[in-house]
């Protein structure tokens, strides 16, 4: 089975596998390893490498739009002063930042996360621009961009807007380097230093959000780039709570069959599903799937299973599965994320789904949700 698309994101989704059994297997590596050690700093560095890796494959997801998205009304003020904290962090000591808010401001309907990581990739932006150190600011207003402002930037249609606006003191662009700033992969960057992701992804968020996102710079004088949201007159959405950490995982000792066509992941699930306690049958396709269940006579509490495997997919051996074992639940696993299946109908709406790359400790805690799920 292909998703459609899948030969865009074919690398991405290869990725994804190899990462997942890069960093489960360090996660297990590392866990044998004395503290302070030359070997456990040679595995946290690989472990460093491999997340940067994982980071690049999230804003390639990102920029491409099959990141899923959860847009709620929300108050950018709030947004802002609750991230300040960390950006400031983020920015470092050398740099200034300053914040001024407009009192009260519109309401804007965003996906929060992704606003955050517009701040942060604008943040980071105007880090690089100011090596020596300097100013950034952060500054929100209600707007109204009339006809004036459409006819000289296109695609605008006029009406009232909440704008986010960063700028910084560094080193500014010339008109050559503003003119590719949000092309994908374009970087002024020392190599090593950036993907030239950072602002394509800014530019792909902002514009999902039917905002539009533009930069005014100089050489010499600083950058400043203007967000502009449209604003709503819907009331807040109630009840964000920050993430926080989640429960320890633990084992069972259920029957689970695991079908995964990588041999790298398959190895890696086996053995932490089986270290936790966990009875596991495994298979490298829909075919040796259903042989190991006909071999098994006792049941089987869960079918771990990767969406696109070579002969059958995953939904097609689940629901061949079902029909000789009413009540098995199912786990879905794939390199595609979750929005992106559900949405080409591969997988119904409500699955239980796992996005890779993950860690054994993600598998895991979702395995028992899944187990003990009503």
């Amino acid at each position: 089975m292909v998703l459609p698309g899948a030969s865009s994101a074919g690398s991405r989704t290869s990725l994804n596998h190899g990462l997942t059994a890069i960093l489960g297997h360090l996660e297990l590596l590392r866990a044998g390893l004395a503290a302070g050690t030359q070997a456990a700093r040679d595995a946290d560095a690989i472990r460093q490498a491999a997340e940067r890796a994982a980071d690049l494959t999230r804003q390639l997801l990102a920029f491409s739009r099959q990141q899923p998205r959860r847009p709620r009304v929300l108050d950018l003020n709030q947004v802002v002063r609750e991230f300040e904290s960390m950006l400031r962090r983020l920015i470092g000591e050398d740099v200034e930042v300053a914040c001024l808010l407009a009192e009260p401001l519109g309401r804007v309907e965003a996906d929060r996360s992704q606003l955050e990581q517009v701040l942060m990739n604008l943040a980071v932006n105007a880090r690089d621009a100011m090596p020596e150190g300097g100013k950034l600011t952060i500054e929100t207003a209600n707007v109204e961009l009339d006809e004036t402002y459409t006819r000289r930037h296109s695609g605008v249609t006029p009406g009232a807007y909440v704008m986010l606006a960063v700028s910084d003191t560094g080193i500014g662009m010339d008109a050559e380097t503003r003119a590719r700033i949000f092309e994908p992969f374009f970087t002024t960057k020392e190599p090593g230093r950036g993907t030239g992701l950072g602002l394509a992804t800014a530019y792909g968020i902002v514009r999902q959000s039917k905002g539009h996102i533009w930069v005014y710079s100089e050489p010499g004088r600083g950058s400043t780039f203007k967000v502009y949201l449209p604003r709503v007159e819907a009331p807040l959405s109630t009840g964000y709570e920050p993430e926080t950490a989640p429960a320890p995982p633990g084992g069972g000792t259920e029957t689970l069959l695991l079908v995964e066509d990588d041999p790298g992941v398959r190895r890696l699930l086996e053995r932490v599903l089986a270290e936790h306690g966990y009875r596991v049958l495994v298979a490298s396709d829909g075919a040796q799937a259903l042989a190991a269940a006909e071999r098994h006579p006792e049941t089987i509490h869960l079918l771990v299973t990767d969406v696109v495997l070579p002969g059958m997919s995953g939904p097609e051996l689940a629901q061949a599965l079902l029909a000789r074992r009413p009540g098995l639940r199912t786990l879905y696993l794939s390199g595609y994320p979750g929005r992106a299946v559900v949405r080409h109908e591969v997988l119904p709406e409500g699955a239980s789904f796992l996005s890779k790359p993950f860690r054994p400790a993600d598998v895991l805690r979702r395995v028992r949700e899944v187990l003990q799920a009503p």
